[in-house]
């Protein structure tokens, strides 16, 4: 019998092993900040630069720096020179349902951070997929509240116990991108409560972050930035945050509503609200000087528990942190674990589809873009530079014999935007002052050159004028090849010797960090031979923002594709392919164009004729498996017309080689959807993200997700904790009482496996008279649980009050006002497969 690790209060060591409890630096603390004066600390408060705080050598004080997350850490330098370790994205991580795992996760990334200089990481996020449209939903966990705070503070833990601080994010109610520095979220004091602040609670109480990050948004008329109702008395009062509240990257807007709005740290600097602006402010008497030092207080402490202030006791060495982590085994296993089997039909009556035998196979076409040049990553400020990336493609060919052929076809391209130049391109970045002397000089992962905030050594955004990728193409086809430059400023493309392309780029649209991840692009063809290496330079001289604010950067790109056929000719090109094959593998996917940070989807659609391409080789091959590389749902329009539908989501630098183990069966794909997948958008209960006249209203109350699903008519096409595997399970038995279930399970199957345990509650007619309207059913409780074949497993879950209370507002109070309420009464107890599959019940009645 093998035991689950449940979701409780405790974790498996009975204990979070949390380090920093704000009583052990007390002392060191008060006596740094007694020798600050004013000035130095309202310095404090402000970045110095877009990534780091100031040093204050005289009380032993370093410069505390913070890096972007959540998949990888990026740094202070936002470029190819310093690779690193890219995880799938976090709906992945959730996907696990495993906290373990994300606990394991957070210590690679400590690891990382300590590599790189870095002492606080900008995540996890943990808004909810409160609709699918929203275009960050990747970078979120799920659309359920509790595995959300459940795999959060997994995270939080193991990143904090690697001595790296974490900052919560985006306190509140930041679930979509539209006017996202504007929009005012109007949501009511229940939902405030249940849902959206439920994570931030529980990750709070179960793991105790260091920081916390707050939006840019506006809920129920305050900017997050200077909400003392929900940063004072909600965060720190009620639930007794201790930590730091950073704000999102100049989404500070008033010194003395900051502060007193609970705000400590202002980012980026130097030019902030906070530092001069305050110290004035102090002075002339607005606030007082006793305000300002709460907010250093925590930012001593900060510094205190990551190891940036000196003289403090018991502080963490480098033997007693998680250390000799493999990156990529790490990657790779959250990959493979993550992957959701959403449908797996026999094959001409024969076995399932999946796993596939490879020793019965003699040809494979896989079939699609994304198989060969895989997403990996969400982007926006996510995005970090692997230095390597295992394609679908490579993946399969590296664990598939010998003896068996892999063919190839594009099938359809998903993208309007030329990829950036990898294959065939060997790069580098040069940094040039205005008399042409080499600054600077770094190696390229591909054909884009980004920096934010820091650039190399020795260069400066006042002594740089210009910066020139060099390198060579040694192309593998004869051909017309396009060649595209983007950027905002003047590029000069020059390609064996000839200038290809001499211009002004400008920026479109109204967010500014859009338009600086995806800035304009300009295309130009080249007429190249296959293995005749030709010279290439882009020179880029950069426009760009005032390095005053923080945000200080540059973002130019050289992107290149091969030779093509025509649309149709490509599909047709993939359909022989795949009627000449015993398997076709067909991998999808969006794109950055459609699914990125900075704005939110028009509709869930795989951008393209990747749908029509899809139906094509069905018909061609009834053993078609198609692999969706999405970081949130998207529609299937063909999905009962082939017999296996795996979603990888955006699976990481080892996206091949985990793709390759589940597909062939080395291991089971282990994931349950931590989000409702429609059948088409127009069925979706919740898609508002669009503002009118400034706010969004949250009008669905409770009723997000599966919550929303079991009151509506039309079935999504997989419901919230779907997912297969590769053996059976037997549920035998369900113990229960107010406080804990029980669930006993058996492997029926002919191989060891893995399942997630779920539980829900779902109140009765015999509730209580004064019981409020509440969900079918939601979410008490999971566990994972393996076992080897024809044995059982027993999975222990408790039962917290929380999971039957609701709150109550004050009378017409708001999220702060009121209380939780126990509401009695008698509950199915459900143990199930997904909230759609539930396979034993039981009742408890609460007094």
């Amino acid at each position: 019998m093998t035991d689950a690790q449940p979701h409780c209060p405790t974790d498996a060591d009975g204990h979070p092993r949390v380090r920093g409890h704000a009583h052990d630096y007390t002392a060191v603390v008060e006596r740094a900040l007694a020798a600050l004066d004013l000035d130095t600390k309202v310095r404090l408060l402000s970045g110095q630069d877009t990534w780091s705080l100031p040093a204050v050598p005289a009380i032993g004080l370093r410069s505390l720096v913070m890096s972007d997350g959540p998949v990888g850490v990026r740094g202070q330098e936002w470029n190819a020179g310093d690779p690193s370790v890219a995880l799938p994205s976090p709906t992945a991580l959730a996907a696990t349902w495993d906290p373990a795992l994300a606990r394991r996760a957070g210590h690679l990334l400590a690891q990382e951070a300590r590599r790189k200089g870095v002492h606080v990481l900008l995540a996890p996020t943990v808004n909810l997929h409160r609709s699918p449209l929203t275009g960050r939903h990747f970078e979120c966990y799920a659309e359920d509240p509790l595995l959300t705070g459940v795999i959060g503070a997994g995270y939080v833990r193991g990143v904090q116990e690697g001595g790296v601080g974490t900052t919560v994010k985006h306190f509140v109610g930041n679930d979509a991108e539209t006017d996202r520095f504007t929009v005012d979220n109007r949501i009511a004091p229940r939902p405030l409560r249940e849902l959206y602040l439920a994570p931030f609670e529980h990750i709070v109480e179960h793991a105790r972050p260091w920081g916390v990050m707050t939006a840019y948004n506006r809920v129920n008329g305050s900017t997050m930035t200077e909400h003392r109702a929900l940063v004072q008395d909600v965060l720190r009062g009620e639930w007794g945050f201790d930590g730091v509240n950073v704000s999102d990257w100049t989404a500070a807007r008033d010194t003395v509503r900051a502060l007193r709005g609970g705000l400590d740290v202002a980012m980026p600097g130097p030019r902030t609200v906070y530092g001069a602006p305050l110290a004035e402010v102090v002075r002339a008497g607005e606030v007082a000087e006793t305000e300002v030092d709460d907010a250093v207080r925590r930012v001593l402490l900060l510094a205190a528990r990551t190891g940036c202030l000196e003289g403090v006791p018991g502080a963490v060495g480098p033997e007693a942190v998680p250390q000799g982590i493999d990156g990529r085994a790490v990657a790779r296993e959250i990959a493979r674990r993550a992957c959701v089997l959403l449908r797996n039909e026999p094959v001409d009556g024969g076995r399932r589809a999946l796993p596939v035998d490879a020793t019965a196979l003699r040809r494979v076409a896989v079939i699609g873009a994304a198989a060969r040049e895989a997403r990996v990553l969400g982007g926006g400020s996510a995005t970090v530079f692997p230095d390597t990336v295992v394609s679908p493609l490579e993946g399969l060919r590296a664990a598939l014999p010998d003896d068996v052929e892999v063919t190839f076809a594009v099938g359809a391209e998903p993208r309007t935007r030329v990829p950036h130049a990898r294959e065939g391109f060997t790069l580098r970045a040069r940094y040039l002052a205005a008399d042409g002397e080499v600054l600077a000089e770094t190696p390229q992962f591909d054909g884009r050159v980004q920096v934010m905030g820091r650039f190399p050594e020795g260069v400066t955004r006042q002594n740089l004028s210009a910066v020139e990728l060099t390198g060579s193409c040694t192309p593998r086809l004869t051909g017309s090849h396009t060649l595209a430059v983007s950027g905002t400023g003047d590029l000069r493309l020059t390609v064996g010797g000839a200038v290809l392309f001499d211009g002004r780029c400008a920026p479109e649209g109204g967010d500014p960090f859009e338009s600086f991840l995806r800035p304009v692009e300009r295309r130009v063809t080249a007429e190249l031979t296959a293995g005749e290496c030709v010279d290439v330079a882009l020179r880029f001289v950069p426009g760009g923002r005032d390095p005053g604010d923080g945000l200080s950067g540059l973002n130019f790109a050289l992107g290149h594709s091969e030779p093509r056929l025509d649309a149709d000719a490509e599909i047709e090109e993939a359909v022989r392919a795949a009627a000449a094959a015993d398997v076709a593998i067909v991998v999808v996917a969006t794109t950055d164009e459609v699914e990125s940070e900075g704005f939110d989807r028009s509709d869930l659609r795989l951008p393209g004729r990747q749908d029509e391409l899809v139906t094509r080789v069905a018909a061609a091959n009834p053993h078609t498996v198609v692999v969706v590389n999405s970081g949130s749902p998207v529609e299937l329009p063909w999905r009962t017309q082939v017999p296996a539908v795996l979603l990888s989501w955006f699976p990481g630098q080892e996206a091949g080689a985990a793709l390759a183990d589940v597909l062939l069966g080395a291991h089971e794909p282990g994931g349950r959807l931590p989000t409702t997948w429609p059948d088409r958008l127009a069925d979706a209960p919740v898609t508002d993200v669009t503002p009118v006249d400034g706010q969004l209203a949250y009008s669905e109350g409770v009723h997000i997700g599966y919550r929303a699903w079991q009151r509506s008519a039309p079935a999504p096409a997989y419901p919230f904790g779907h997912g297969l595997g590769y053996t059976d399970w037997e549920y035998e038995s369900l113990d229960t009482t107010p406080d804990s279930v029980r669930v006993r399970i058996r492997n029926a199957g002919d191989r060891p496996g893995r399942e997630v345990v779920q539980i829900y509650l779902a109140p009765t007619a015999d509730a209580a008279p004064d019981a409020p309207e509440r969900p079918a059913r939601w979410l008490a409780g999971f566990a994972v649980v393996e076992a080897g074949p024809g044995e059982s497993a027993e999975a222990e879950i408790p039962l917290p009050d929380r999971a039957f209370a609701v709150w109550d507002a004050a009378d017409g109070g708001e999220a702060e006002d009121g209380g939780w309420r126990r509401v009695k009464g008698v509950y199915l107890v459900e143990a199930a497969r997904s909230v759609d599959d539930r396979r034993l019940t039981a009742e408890v009645t609460v007094g």
